[in-house]
């Protein structure tokens, strides 16, 4: 069953929506024999991906994956409680030969106020946790924090170490986005006019694509790669003034941004991460160690690629997948009007 230099058999629990999706368009590019499994609830599967229909929550229709084996690896993209995965996994560890998670950097304890390695102080949880464990803190750890840290942990109990790859990625960008935090920018620079850009032109992100962590993923299945890897752009490669001149390349515009303060911001109530996407004042937010994951293969292309290729889909599809989220995104022109007169002001009063 162990094929790791030349995969065949790929399984994707989810692999419909976004970083799912691009995983799957990777694997049968490459030329891969790949089953989704997943509830069929949400996006329609890519063309030539072998479909199981099942929820991970009934125990039931997950033992129909064994039958269906073996596997040379899973990809999870959908686990988010500690006991499920546990359950998921354990079924899944006789018949496949690696388990790669879909994680998260907001498994890290210090995320996103300081900066962060792979060394760096996990939150802690159990690999049988329930839905209910952890806590939201402001500006802190959150309840998805824990649960993720806790469902790699049932992960590597089930499969072992050996045997198991956990990705922390940080924001990922890039076509079929569904939160919609670079379209949002895409659609508002697209507008034009004045465009109220957040704190210092200077200040770097490291957004990676999902395009990038889809051949990552897969690359560490094919050189047989375990342990865990940040997966983001490398620290320092773009500013947010790289972001918001790439979309108004992207779509043609001319805007005039004007850069307001952190503090400007803060004091007009304008939500971090939300109102501005990307947005963020705690140093730790882009200043994840990737290198570990560069060293033994994630290639990142350049920000501006990722802007242009999600406004070609934006243009083609017309709009992002509803999310939960993708509601609380976004700042309405009639705030983004006022926070700019009051900065004028500020700058116009005398001294």
């Amino acid at each position: 069953m162990d094929r790791h230099n030349d995969p065949k058999r790929l399984l994707v629990l989810g692999g419909t929506w976004f970083v799912g999706h691009a995983i799957v368009t990777e694997a049968l590019g490459a030329g891969w024999d790949v089953t989704i499994f997943n509830r069929g609830t949400s996006a329609s599967a890519p063309k030539g991906a072998q479909l199981i229909r099942g929820d991970r929550t009934r125990p039931e229709e997950v033992a129909a994956l064994v039958a269906a084996g073996p596997w040379d690896a899973v990809v999870d993209t959908s686990g988010y409680v500690p006991a499920n995965v546990l359950g998921v996994a354990s079924t899944l560890a006789p018949v496949a030969s690696r388990y790669v998670f879909m994680s998260t950097v907001s498994v890290y304890r210090d995320w996103p106020v300081r900066p962060l390695s792979e060394s760096s102080e996990m939150l802690p949880c159990p690999p049988d946790a329930g839905a209910d464990y952890g806590t939201d803190a402001e500006d802190g750890p959150t309840r998805y924090g824990y649960q993720k840290s806790g469902c790699e942990a049932a992960v590597t109990a089930a499969f072992g170490e050996g045997r198991t790859t956990l990705l922390r990625s940080g924001v990922i960008l890039g076509p079929r986005e569904y939160v919609g935090r670079l379209p949002w920018w895409l659609r508002r620079v697209a507008v034009g006019g004045e465009v109220l850009a957040p704190g210092s032109p200077d200040r770097t992100i490291q957004p990676v694509d999902v395009r990038d962590v889809a051949a990552f993923a897969l690359h560490t299945i094919t050189d047989g790669l375990s342990g865990a890897y940040n997966v983001c752009a490398p620290v320092g490669d773009a500013t947010f003034d790289d972001l918001l001149h790439a979309c108004a390349d992207a779509t043609g515009a001319a805007p005039v941004f004007t850069w307001v303060p952190d503090q400007m911001l803060l004091g007009h109530g304008v939500r971090q991460w939300s109102e501005l996407p990307l947005w963020r004042t705690f140093e730790g937010v882009w200043k994840v160690d990737a290198t570990k994951a560069e060293g033994v293969g994630l290639h990142c292309r350049p920000l501006y690629e990722t802007v242009a290729d999600t406004w070609r889909w934006l243009k083609t599809t017309g709009a992002t997948r509803s999310h939960d989220r993708a509601a609380e995104i976004g700042l309405s022109m009639e705030k983004e009007a006022r926070v700019l007169t009051a900065w004028r002001r500020s700058v116009e009063r005398p001294r």
